[in-house]
This record gives structure tokens, C-alpha cells and sequence, in this order.
């Protein structure tokens, strides 16, 4: 295996390099700019690194944001390991992860989280709030993120509200009402 001569990159700064690029690889965005290396881009608009992945991944309400810098670095000796065993030629000017294609990071991650990898249950968990990133902005005031046009609110269809700032969908989930409203609900949807 040929290896490009490595940089010296700052550990924060290789974390998130590390970080944006696995948040990349579980739901995919377009690059934010040309030379972007962390986001593959190789999907069209805002994925869960535009959703603000990481902004989530270092709330502390997830209980890991003590310890993403050590999962970075996991998932780039991981990656090693892997350009080892398959023959790729990492960049050492990004971080061993952020080198590979995004083919290879999807293969290492299926590996990952794959029933019985020792590992598995940090990768299943980093990968869930990535995803939650996306699907719901957590970390976000939903009112503030649909306004701010949060990219994976919008894809999902998530409208914002009538004018009392209530929800209301038109269309049923299921194609059809699924029950009548309670004889007692208030006109907020609160029981009486």
C-alpha cells in the first residue's frame, strides 16, 4: 500500500474532519464547496453535515460529546486497517477516514455496525443521531429550523404551522381517518 506523506493536522480540526465525512456517509449531502473533502457529495442538496450533525453529536444531551475525539479516531485507525486490507492508498494531508471514497466508507461502516463487531453498538449509536440530524433537528427549535429552511425538514415535507401555530396535516398518513375525535376534545386537542 503507497501512503501520500501525512500533514500535521490539529486533533480538533481532524475530528471534525472525521466526524463530517462519517455523518456524510449515513445520509449523504452535496459538497459545500469544490474542494470539500469530509462531504462526499454524492447526493443533491443538504445532508446531515448541512442539518448540522455535529452541532447534535456535541449537544450534550447525547451523552457522547465527551467522547467524539475518541471515536474519530477509532473510525480512522478503522480506516487504516481497512486501506491495509484492500489495497487504498490513503492521503495523509486529511485524516485516514476523510481519505477514503465514499464507496469504501460505506463498506467500512457496513462493517462496523455488522451484529457481533465489538464495536458495533458506538457505531449503530453515532450513526442514529446523524441520521437524527437530518430527520428530525433535534438540537434545533423546530419553528427556528423550518423558518432557517433546514434541509432535511423540508425534504421529509414538514410545513410550518397555521397561523395559531398549530400542525395540521391535510392528508392522512394512511390515506383515510383513523379514528373520530373524542366527543370531549378541546378545539387545542386537549382532552377536556
Amino acid at each position: 500500500m503507497r501512503r501520500i506523506p501525512e500533514r500535521k493536522v490539529d486533533i480538533a480540526e481532524a475530528a471534525t474532519f472525521t466526524l463530517e465525512a462519517y455523518a456524510d456517509t449515513i445520509v449523504p449531502g452535496e459538497k459545500r464547496w469544490p474542494g470539500d473533502r469530509a462531504v462526499a457529495g454524492v447526493s443533491t442538496g443538504g445532508g446531515a453535515v448541512a442539518c448540522g450533525a455535529l452541532d447534535l453529536l456535541r449537544w450534550d444531551a447525547t451523552g457522547i460529546h465527551d467522547g467524539l475525539e475518541d471515536l474519530a479516531s477509532r473510525v480512522n485507525d478503522h480506516a487504516r486497517a481497512y486501506a491495509e486490507k484492500t489495497g487504498r492508498t490513503l492521503d495523509g494531508t486529511v485524516p485516514p477516514f476523510v481519505s477514503l471514497d465514499y464507496d469504501d466508507r460505506v463498506r467500512l461502516i457496513e462493517e462496523l455496525t455488522t451484529p457481533g463487531h465489538p464495536e458495533k453498538d458506538f457505531w449503530v449509536l453515532l450513526s442514529l443521531f446523524c441520521n437524527m440530524a437530518f430527520d428530525s433537528a433535534a438540537h434545533l427549535h423546530t419553528d427556528e429550523s423550518i423558518e432557517n429552511g433546514h434541509p432535511g425538514l423540508a425534504a421529509m415535507g414538514i410545513t410550518v404551522p397555521d397561523t395559531d401555530g398549530l400542525w395540521r396535516f391535510r392528508d392522512f398518513g394512511y390515506g383515510r381517518r383513523l379514528a373520530d375525535l373524542h366527543p370531549d376534545t378541546t378545539p387545542s386537542g386537549s382532552p377536556a
